[in-house]
C-alpha cells in the first residue's frame, strides 16, 4: 500500500472522501494578481507607488515590460495546481507604440492583449481600478475629494473600468469581479468625518449608475483601517464599505485580512458574512503586525479562512484572490509560493470531517470536539497533497523551487 492509499484509508474512516475533495479543489477558481510581478508599478507611468501602497526590496529580475509579466507569470503558473483566474489593476493597460490614454479615458482595447492571454489560459479575468500612484491624487485624496475636478476624474475612472470589466466577462465567459479600493484619508486627526464619507459614497453610487449587465460585472468595495501617511482617518473604513454593500444592489463588500486590526480574525467575519451577504470577495494575503502584503504561508489564520468557507458550503458565495507583493525576495516564488498555500488550507478543510466535528459542537460534547480538532491536525494532509500536485502535473514542495532557480539563473538575472 501507498502513502496515500494508507493516508486515504485514515480519512475514510472518518467518513472523508479525499478524491471528491481534490476533484472539487481543483475546480475552485482563485484570482492570481499580476502585481506581485513587478512591484505593483504598472505601464502607464514611470513614477513610483503613492497613494497608501508601498513595497520593499530591491530582488533582480522585476518584470518590465507586458511580455515579461506574462513570461513571468506562465513560469509561476506551471507550479501551481488548481484553477487559476488572472487579477489585473487599471494601471497594466497595454498600449500601442505612440498611444497614451490617461484612466479616465481608458478603454477595452487597452487590454486587448490580456484577454488574449486570458484566453491562451483559459482563465477568467477579475478587475481593480487604480486610484494610487497618479498626479490626480490630491492631497490623498480620490473619490472623496472635495475639489470637484479631482473627483470627477476618479468618478470617469470607475465608469471605464465598468466597461472594460463587461468586456473581459463578455471575451472570456466568466463573471469579472471589480474591486473599488481607494487610499483617502488623512494622517492626522480630521476637523470632518462625515463629510468625505459622503462624497465617496456618492462618488461610488455615480461610478455604478454606469450600465452593466450584473451577470458579468461584480463590483465590490474594499475596506482599509489605514494606509501610508493616512494613519488617522480612512474614508472607505469596514462600516462604511459594509454598509454601502448592504444598501445597493449587486454590490459586494470585500474584505482584505490584512486590512484589520491585528486582534481581528478575518476567519470569524466570513460566516458572519454569509448570513446576510448573497456573496462578497476576498483578498487573501498576511499581515505581519499590520497591513503589510507579506507572501502569503500556511499560517494558521489562513487555515481558519478556509475552513470557513468549505464548512459553509461557500465556494459559490465567495470571491477569493490573492493579494501581496514582496519585492525582496524571487517574484515568481513569491506569486506560486502564496497560491499553493491557499490551496493547502483548502485541501486541509476539504479533508477536515466537518460533519463529525459539528455534531460533536451541536450535542455540547465540548471535550470530545477540543480532543478530534486536535487529532485532525495530525492526519496525514501531506500525502493527499503530494498526490493532488502529481495528478495537476506541478512538482511536490521538495522540488518546485529547482523550476525556479532555473528560471531565475537563464531569465531573470538576464534582465538589465
Amino acid at each position: 500500500m501507498t502513502g496515500y492509499e494508507a493516508a486515504k484509508e485514515k480519512y475514510k474512516a472518518l467518513g472523508v472522501d479525499v478524491e471528491k475533495a481534490m476533484e472539487t479543489l481543483k475546480n475552485v477558481p482563485v484570482s492570481l494578481h499580476c502585481w506581485q510581478l513587478d512591484d505593483v508599478i504598472g505601464f502607464d507611468n514611470d513614477g513610483g507607488l503613492t497613494g497608501g501602497i508601498q513595497t520593499t526590496g530591491n530582488y533582480p529580475g522585476r518584470a518590465k515590460t507586458p511580455e515579461q509579466l506574462m513570461t513571468d507569470m506562465e513560469e509561476a503558473m506551471k507550479l501551481m495546481p488548481g484553477t487559476a483566474k488572472l487579477n489585473i489593476h487599471a494601471s497594466y493597460a497595454i498600449f500601442e507604440p505612440g498611444e497614451f490614454a490617461d484612466r479616465n479615458a481608458l478603454e477595452p482595447k487597452h487590454f486587448a492583449k490580456w484577454v488574449e492571454f486570458a484566453k491562451k489560459h483559459h482563465m477568467g479575468i477579475d478587475f481593480n481600478p487604480t486610484f494610487f500612484s497618479h498626479e490626480k491624487v490630491k492631497n490623498g485624496l480620490t473619490l472623496s475629494s472635495p475639489d470637484e475636478e479631482t473627483r470627477k476624474f476618479w468618478i470617469d475612472h470607475g465608469k471605464a473600468c465598468i466597461r472594460i470589466s463587461e468586456y473581459f466577462a463578455k471575451e472570456t465567459g466568466m463573471p469579472c469581479v471589480m474591486n473599488i479600493w481607494t487610499g483617502d484619508g488623512f494622517k492626522d486627526v480630521p476637523a470632518d468625518r462625515m463629510g468625505p464619507r459622503m462624497r465617496y459614497k456618492d462618488s461610488i453610487e455615480q461610478i455604478l449608475s454606469e450600465p452593466y449587465d450584473k451577470n458579468l460585472v461584480k463590483p465590490c468595495v474594499e475596506s482599509k483601517v489605514f494606509g501610508i501617511g493616512v494613519e488617522s482617518y480612512t474614508v472607505g473604513s469596514a462600516e462604511f464599505t459594509l454598509s454601502f454593500a448592504a444598501l445597493h444592489d449587486g454590490c459586494m463588500p470585500l474584505m482584505d485580512n490584512g486590512h484589520y486590526h491585528p486582534m481581528e480574525y478575518v476567519s470569524d467575519k466570513i460566516p458572519a458574512m454569509l448570513c446576510f451577504y448573497p456573496e462578497f470577495a476576498l483578498h487573501i494575503t498576511r499581515g505581519v503586525r499590520w497591513d503589510s502584503d507579506h507572501v502569503l504561508i500556511l499560517d494558521d489564520e489562513t487555515k481558519e479562512m478556509a475552513k470557513e468557507i468549505v464548512r459553509n458550503d461557500a465556494f459559490d458565495r465567495v470571491y477569493m484572490a490573492l493579494d501581496y507583493f514582496d519585492a525582496s525576495i524571487n517574484r515568481i516564488s513569491a506569486l506560486a509560493t502564496g497560491f499553493r498555500s491557499w490551496q493547502k488550507a483548502l485541501l486541509m478543510a476539504l479533508c477536515t470531517p466537518n460533519e463529525m466535528l459539528k455534531e460533536l459542537q451541536d450535542t455540547n460534547q465540548m471535550s470530545k470536539l477540543m480532543v478530534m480538532n486536535e487529532a485532525v491536525k495530525m492526519l496525514p494532509i501531506g500525502e493527499i497533497w503530494e498526490e493532488y500536485c502529481r495528478r495537476e502535473g506541478v512538482a511536490d514542495d521538495l522540488h518546485f523551487f529547482d523550476e525556479i532557480e532555473k528560471y531565475e539563473n537563464e531569465v531573470l538575472k538576464k534582465r538589465i
